[in-house]
């Protein structure tokens, strides 16, 4: 069973390694992001996107011709909503170097809301 999810899922695996690990490693913002406004809700946002949209494409991908939409809403909005609520409890409760945020817990599901909505349109016109 693991080998065969690693077969399907390589890109959403290797996208979820990488948000983990730009969670809960020790860097900073970049110089240039410092005069942003609001650059790190807007990183959480894209990086949960892209995490939404992925898992959105390979599940499609692999359940063709007609994947069921209630699934791809539990992987693609509610696992990455719930993979970032559980990133921000590690960052608050689990390291002394980075701090968890509400905003960037809603940062994250506003992220995979949108990738949600850009996949459902790109994907199934695709379809078509």
């Amino acid at each position: 069973m693991p080998l065969n999810f690693i077969k399907h899922y390589p890109f959403s695996i290797l996208i979820v390694i990488c948000v983990v690990l730009l969670s809960v490693c020790p860097i900073g913002a970049p110089d240039m992001a410092k005069n942003v406004p609001l650059a790190d809700k807007w990183t959480h946002m894209v990086m949960y996107a892209c995490v939404a949209i992925v898992v959105w494409w390979e599940y499609s991908k692999n359940h063709r011709p007609h994947p069921s939409l209630l699934r791809l809403f539990l992987w693609g909005l509610f696992f990455p909503i719930l993979l970032g609520g559980v990133l921000e409890l590690v960052q608050n409760y689990g390291t002394s170097y980075r701090s968890g945020e509400w905003l960037d817990g809603l940062a994250d599901s506003i992220g995979a809301l949108a990738g949600c909505l850009v996949s459902l349109v790109v994907f199934r016109n695709k379809d078509r």
